[in-house]
């Protein structure tokens, strides 16, 4: 979009929160780069420069503005509704894998050579993978200078610097203060963090409609692992250092978010993995314009808009228990997950009560006697092909997985038929696209809307909605009196 001007000077005029984070204007006089809904009278047109990435006007010697802080704004919709090369690459990024393996270890990811990647993410980014990796580093120094009394050698450390110089010639080239200075500007209004635990704000385009995403997540929470608290979904997560517990609430213009680790270099991972689940990065105005093109779904829409789709923060686990959910109710799918994690769950200390395992991991459960599965022996096959598959490798449905192809291989395991690949590419891979026509819940509003309920004929139906069916079934959904479309109280 960035390559549109005119289209761009009008959200920077009008300053549209819309198009915060779809890109990034920079001021030539001033030498700030701003979000598009930044406060500040809006400079000339002529003056004007746009970037699609707050790494690519660093690259250009631009630093952040210090009022509407556009290192903050919501990330590109982009990223989280492609399956391509480019989209791949960001979302591995956003997940820490350039900080610990380094280019060639996103490269080998993807099956690229590096000199490819670099090429790709500098056409359509103008930055390559180390200054997008750079410009998170300095937002996760920003973040923890900000809202945490660690000392400044720790936050390098926590935010992925090798070393304190770097980090110091970041912050004062991104921010134009040193971190002293910034940590001094900041409003001391955050009490109760610690070294270990974080409080923050994570923004949204709006609307932005709670009651599917926390419904579903609080209704299908697994005892131990995830909990409904005092109006926040809570849960552990496992992370690549350690382990942490997050807890969200929703408010009218964000997510508060509430987060211990047991390690500080976590912070960026956990940040973008609780983002990809609640699906903050979409763009409601976009999809449910798409979708109120229908007259039949149109009237939901204007009654709720800004429906999500609510994701996960450990794609294995979600596939373990779409197998585990298989043809029974909620409450029994839960059971047999609390059973797994109460047997194989790694144990952790949540200082609040209520937690206290992290979902087993693949290969804990590659090794369970299917025999001590309280499920019929078909369903059986179905888990321990699924688990040993996700334990050596062969099955691979983190943020670089390749959506065809993955879902060919889901595919070809027994008992996966097309509602389990689905719901796992919907909600694990996070497809926008993703439909489940077979669904009992799905095919019942249809016909209360007067849509064809037929499978075939509700897919044909549906092609108008793409590439937002999976948005299209969170609408349909919404319809049912099932917990899961309501927000706890």
């Amino acid at each position: 979009m960035h390559t549109e001007t005119e289209r761009c000077v009008r959200a920077v005029q009008s300053k549209d929160a819309r198009f915060d984070g779809w890109f990034f204007t920079a001021v030539v006089t001033t030498g700030i780069y701003c979000r598009p809904s930044c406060p500040v009278v809006p400079p000339k047109p002529e003056n004007m420069r746009f970037f699609p990435s707050a790494a690519a006007c660093q690259q250009a010697g631009f630093r952040a503005c210090k009022r509407c802080r556009p290192d903050t704004s919501p990330g590109s919709p982009e990223w989280n509704q492609r399956a391509d090369l480019v989209a791949r690459a960001m979302r591995l990024i956003a997940d820490g894998v350039v900080d610990r393996e380094g280019v060639p270890g996103l490269a080998a990811r993807l099956g690229y050579s590096t000199r490819q990647i670099e090429r790709q993410l500098l056409a359509e980014l103008g930055a390559g993978p180390l200054a997008l990796a750079r410009a998170q580093r300095a937002q996760a120094a920003r973040l923890l200078i900000e809202t945490t009394p660690l000392p400044m050698a720790d936050i390098a450390f926590a935010a992925g610097f090798a070393s304190i110089r770097s980090f110091n010639d970041t912050v004062r080239e991104v921010f134009a203060l040193a971190p002293t200075d910034l940590r001094a500007r900041a409003p001391h209004s955050t009490p109760g963090n610690t070294a270990g635990a974080l409080t923050l704000r994570l923004p949204f385009r709006a609307p932005l409609n709670p009651d599917n995403l926390f419904g579903h997540l609080a209704a299908t929470a697994v005892p131990g692992v995830e909990e409904w608290r005092d109006g926040a979904y809570r849960r552990t997560l496992r992370l690549p250092y350690g382990h942490g517990i997050v807890s969200l609430s929703p408010q009218p213009d964000h997510i508060a978010c509430r987060l211990t680790l047991s390690d500080l270099r976590d912070l960026t991972v956990a940040i973008s993995r609780c983002r990809r689940m609640l699906d903050l990065d979409a763009d409601p105005v976009a999809i449910d314009d798409q979708l109120r093109t229908d007259p039949l779904l149109a009237p939901l829409i204007d009654k709720a808009p800004g429906r999500r789709v609510p994701r996960t923060v450990d794609e294995a686990e979600f596939a373990v228990r779409a197998v585990l959910g298989q043809q029974v109710s909620t409450a029994a799918a839960r059971t047999h997950a609390a059973r797994l994690v109460t047997a194989h769950g790694e144990p952790v200390d949540d200082p609040e009560g209520g937690l206290a395992h992290l979902f087993p991991a693949a290969e804990a459960l590659a090794s369970v006697d299917p025999e001590s599965l309280a499920m019929p022996r078909t369903r059986r096959t179905t888990f321990t092909t699924l688990v040993r598959g996700l334990a050596d490798g062969q099955v691979r449905l983190g943020p670089d997985s390749d959506w065809p192809e993955t879902r060919a291989k889901l595919l070809e395991l027994p008992g996966f038929g097309p509602w389990t690949v689905d719901v796992i590419a919907m909600r694990a891979l996070g497809d926008p696209d993703a439909f489940l026509p077979t669904d009992l819940g799905i095919r019942r509003a249809a016909q209360e809307l007067g849509l064809p309920s037929t499978p075939a004929a509700l897919t044909a139906r549906a092609a108008a909605w793409r590439p937002w069916r999976a948005y299209a079934v969170q609408y349909l959904w919404a319809t049912d009196s099932h917990p899961i479309n309501f927000l706890p109280v």
